[in-house]
């Protein structure tokens, strides 16, 4: 099977963490601040929720699941009744879900909202924050939603169960939500150019599948356009439009996401590295590698081996610290265009020449 999605998943370490909630009943509001990728997912009732990033209010029923891309601060307000709404925090331990049970009886009047965030190392950062508006809003009515309402409501279950076992259910649920809202969402609506809408594309998917197949290989047009069944100038035309970069600028990104990874979990030297991913020497590697990341491979990799030994001797981040890259980045420019996805890099893949237009 040919899951493109699920490798680049694996390569960035995207996870989706459930980190609280709350049931309440009557007019109520919740504020935070979110700096990373945030969701709010609305398991029973309804909510109105407006951000300082946007004109809009978002209007969430039940089932539906707003994705918040931060830096930004947003207000929900949900509920009827008298008097002034409740503030409301979430729940680390979800200890006010029991006065949802059962679900069903809840009613509209009982709002019943889920929330997390994405961790991501740096590298998926990037992909995932620049392939997502600042406020994606997935319907209950549009495709996938059948398939999202069953994870909240599986997620909802676990929460409340106190089974054995449950937090560890609970963070593979918080993945499967994450995955959910993803699919949906690149489903329902009109995605921005970027890596996302790409592996959506499935004129292009398999030339993106040379791509991962082979990362050192000098690709060219005419294979690349041979493998989409389009004419060069077609596939190049529309590569750029759905990806945002040309395919080679594609390619180049990706290598140096692979290199990312090896560099940070692998001990392989940057001569050897350089020649995996196809350049030419370990000079055009590194020059490349310092462009797009803000330093040398080296220094690259100490600083993320520390950032990584530091983890291990210090508690894991809190609810408030959503979306913090567990390796800091180093102080580079921003992309002046969207960065695509990684596939593996392979052990023992041939040197090839820098790749032609």
């Amino acid at each position: 099977m040919d899951d493109q999605l699920s490798e680049v998943f694996d390569l960035v370490e995207v996870r989706g963490v459930v980190s609280g909630g709350f049931a309440v009943r009557g007019p109520w509001v919740s504020r935070a601040t979110v700096e990373g990728l945030k969701f709010v997912a609305m398991v029973s009732g309804s909510a109105r929720l407006t951000t300082d990033t946007t004109e809009d209010p978002v209007h969430l029923g039940p089932g539906e699941v707003v994705v918040l891309n931060g830096p930004t601060r947003f207000v929900a307000t949900g509920g009827s009744g008298d008097g002034p709404p409740r503030e409301v925090v979430p729940d680390a331990d979800f200890s006010s879900f029991a006065a949802a049970l059962p679900l069903s009886a809840g009613g509209p009047e009982h709002a019943v909202v889920i929330g997390g965030h994405v961790d991501l190392d740096p590298a998926g950062q990037e992909l995932l924050r620049q392939a997502l508006p600042r406020v994606a809003h997935v319907r209950g009515s549009g495709v996938g939603a059948d398939n999202l309402r069953g994870s909240l409501h599986r997620l909802f279950v676990e929460v409340t169960g106190a089974r054995m076992g449950s937090a560890f259910a609970v963070r593979q649920h918080g993945q499967l939500l994450l995955l959910e809202v993803l699919r949906a969402y690149v489903e329902q609506a009109g995605l921005p150019p970027g890596w996302l809408r790409l592996l959506a594309d499935e004129r292009l998917r398999p030339a993106v599948g040379l791509f991962h197949a082979d990362p050192a290989r000098a690709w060219g047009l005419a294979e690349l356009s041979r493998a989409a069944a389009m004419s060069r100038t077609s596939f190049a035309e529309r590569f750029r439009a759905v990806a945002g970069v040309p395919p080679i600028a594609y390619l180049n990104r990706w290598r140096m996401l692979l290199a990312r990874r090896a560099l940070r979990d692998g001990d392989t030297r940057v001569g050897a590295l350089a020649a995996e991913l196809g350049y030419a020497s370990e000079s055009a590697f590194s020059t490349a590698f310092k462009r797009e990341v803000g330093e040398s491979p080296l220094r690259y990799r100490a600083r993320a081996r520390a950032s990584a030994a530091a983890r291990l001797t210090t508690p894991g981040p809190t609810p408030a610290q959503a979306g913090s890259e567990s390796v800091s980045p180093a102080p580079a420019p921003a992309p002046s265009t969207p960065a695509a996805p990684a596939g593996s890099a392979a052990a023992g893949r041939r040197p090839a020449r820098a790749p032609r237009g």
